[in-house]
């Protein structure tokens, strides 16, 4: 199939001129069920960034199936009960398409919600489209029919953090530090597994949690991670608990090499910056802005022009969109039921590299090529983010047939 994102206008020719079976005053609605306020309102409000600026380009192009997109957006204050009455109301509103990312507790409950409210609304099905929340047990013990899984989760990255440290001979102690809910248990519980079957020689010096977007000042757990004598830390805090993490442990004047999964988030590369962390805080991800790869340069270059006061965005956001209307293309239809059945197996050429990444039908999980980087000051040649004059930098790449980890998935699919 046609590579999805071929300019900054997002061309997708696929979806232009042929409507199969729908009208072209009908929309298509798609219910952003996120926090756009509180505490994880930045976070939230990338991906409604980027959302919104993915829709725009393809509506000014055709839509999708001659349909237009229509993008809602519905505030969960990161909260699962208030998550679900915001899905109720979508549902209510004609949406049949959720779009979650941010805090694993959440999407729980929302696959929950979901699988039971297809079972009791035949002919009203909705699809769950997760685009950051990876607790493994949402492809594991808890998978769903109707819920996909766009980024990798705890085990997949683990696995690759744990490959990439156990030929490090310089870590010999490591601290673990996490927020306290089911996700940050999951990278504990993990990293400590991973570590031991790698590395055993390494010794774990610390296990802290802490609360949830409610710490403002994380000296207190800095000095604990000084005093633990420890030479890396893994953590993985996102949003402002990353941020405010790594000031803490600049001011402190903190020497340890940092190993996340999302130092690239709001505020996470100025908070590297300031602290003149060079070439000390590593993230895994499934892409970065100085790839070389020139179709993700120039829709990147376009979204961060348009956004220049948030210039942060989430490759596997273009990944998930891509997919989802290839599926609605392919399925002639935008109800979840033709949907589900298209992106399960499906295969597709990734945003920031170009390279294949595939849907396993057996538990919903995407996988894709991941790439372990480093951030330092850059030239004017390379992407800087946040206008910091740092940019990330390829330290490793994990191809897709080293990412794939087992399941315990057994899928009970709707007859």
């Amino acid at each position: 199939m046609k590579k999805l994102f071929a300019s900054t206008a997002i061309a997708l020719s696929l979806f232009g001129a042929t409507a199969l079976h729908a009208a072209a005053e009908e929309t298509i609605k798609i219910g952003y069920v996120d926090p756009l306020s509180g505490g994880a309102a930045s976070i939230g409000q990338i991906g409604m960034n980027q959302l919104k600026f993915i829709t725009d380009n393809v509506n000014e192009n055709g839509g999708v199936m001659g349909m237009q997109v229509e993008l809602v957006g519905y505030d969960n204050k990161l909260d699962p009960q208030a998550s679900l009455v915001q899905i109720q109301k979508a549902i209510d509103q004609g949406v049949r398409i959720i779009i979650q990312g941010n805090g694993s507790s959440v999407a729980s409950a929302i696959t929950d919600f979901v699988s039971k409210h297809n079972e009791r609304n035949p002919g009203k099905e909705v699809v769950y489209l997760n685009y950051a929340a990876i607790d493994p047990s949402l492809t594991n013990d808890k998978c769903n029919y109707w819920h996909f899984a766009f980024d990798a989760n705890v085990d997949i990255k683990l696995e690759a953090l744990a490959n990439f440290i156990k030929d490090k001979d310089d870590v010999k102690k490591v601290y673990l530090i996490s927020q306290d809910y089911s996700f940050g248990h999951s990278v504990a519980e993990t990293a400590e597994a991973k570590l031991k079957e790698k590395r055993p020689d390494i010794e774990i010096v610390g296990n802290e949690f802490h609360p949830l977007v409610k710490v403002t000042d994380f000296s207190p757990y800095v000095a604990k991670i000084k005093a633990s004598g420890a030479d890396t830390v893994i953590t993985g805090n996102w949003g402002q608990d990353l941020a405010l993490l790594i000031k803490a442990a600049g001011d402190a004047g903190l020497d340890v090499d940092w190993y996340t999964f999302y130092a690239g988030g709001a505020g996470g590369a100025t908070a590297v910056a300031q602290a003149g962390l060079d070439n000390k805080v590593f993230q895994i991800t499934e892409g970065i802005n100085n790839l070389d790869h020139a179709p993700m340069k120039e829709t990147a270059s376009a979204f961060m022009t348009r956004f220049s006061d948030a210039p942060v965005y989430y490759p596997r956001m273009f990944n998930l969109t891509g997919m989802l209307f290839e599926a609605i293309e392919e399925a002639g239809s935008a109800n979840p039921v033709d949907i589900a059945p298209k992106l399960e197996g499906k295969k597709y050429d990734t945003f920031a590299s170009g390279d294949e990444g595939f849907m396993r039908a057996d538990d919903h999980q995407f996988f894709q090529p991941l790439f372990i980087s480093a951030l330092t000051p850059v030239g004017d040649d390379q992407v800087q983010e946040e206008n910091t004059g740092w940019g990330w930098q390829l330290s490793a790449t994990i191809p897709v047939e080293d990412t794939i980890v087992p399941t315990t998935c057994k899928m009970e699919r709707p007859e």
